[in-house]
């Protein structure tokens, strides 16, 4: 068998392989267990959105590396390696967004050098017209039914009749954002909001503490990144406004 497979087998003498030991590896925190690969991945995660809120070519990969170690965290019980109950939703969903990722990085890289190249912003950000407001909010409630239906139907873990519904909800609301943010929709602060508000209770109900605190500092970064990239549309319409009015013909 080689190294690489011997790596990731399931071990048989009831000790645990070193990719298990990696994702299980944690210190304790009153009742809870702080998981250094959630961590990790959480903290990776703000600096893709910091990057995000700068409208910066890196939000992107940077992003797609957290994908991959929280993907793994999330599913960990499933791998031998944690005892706490898998996140299909929230694992699943870092494979959409790894997917939705690369697109957004093919845009906004496009985009920047449409623009100049170099250290200009990579998207413009603008309001949704009310046909794409529409659609996305249904995409959002209509695929939040479908995704707990799948859930329930593929999901082996017993759990609370509620648990399906919030990590349907988070999985849908976390990738129509992540494609907002990609067509550089203000709106998808918004939905990043609507994600955290059951993230939240939902993370510290399943043991994954790290995850809620993230969603909680994430909501007030939201907040912020809102505010800003509003400044920036305003600015870019005023802006837009002035140089027709220049270039308007003298009746």
């Amino acid at each position: 068998m080689s190294s690489a497979v011997h790596l990731l087998a399931a071990a048989t003498d009831g000790t645990s392989n070193a990719f298990q030991q990696v994702l299980d590896a944690s210190i304790p925190i009153g009742s809870y267990s702080l998981h250094y690969v959630e961590v990790v991945g959480v903290l990776i995660g703000i600096v893709s959105a910091w990057y995000g809120m700068r409208r910066k070519v890196w939000a992107w990969p940077v992003g797609i590396l957290a994908n991959v170690l929280l993907f793994f965290v999330y599913i960990g019980a499933t791998l031998g390696a944690d005892q706490r109950i898998p996140l299909f939703g929230q694992a699943g969903r870092q494979v959409f967004f790894i997917v939705v990722s690369i697109y957004g990085w093919v845009t906004w890289a496009a985009y920047r050098r449409r623009h100049g190249g170099g250290s200009a912003p990579a998207v413009r950000p603008r309001w949704m017209s009310g046909r794409e407001r529409a659609l996305v909010a249904a995409g959002w409630l209509l695929g939040t039914v479908v995704v707990h239906w799948a859930f329930q139907v593929l999901s082996a873990w017993p759990a609370q009749w509620w648990f399906y519904w919030a990590d349907a909800w988070i999985f849908v609301g976390s990738v129509a954002a992540t494609y907002a943010m990609a067509r550089g929709w203000n709106e998808f602060w918004l939905a990043w909001i609507g994600v955290d508000l059951v993230g939240v209770p939902l993370g510290f109900a399943t043991g994954y503490v790290p995850t809620s605190v993230m969603y909680i500092f994430y909501g007030l970064f939201v907040v912020y990144g809102f505010t800003r990239w509003v400044e920036v549309t305003r600015a870019e319409t005023a802006a837009h406004t002035e140089r027709a009015a220049r270039t308007a013909p003298v009746p």
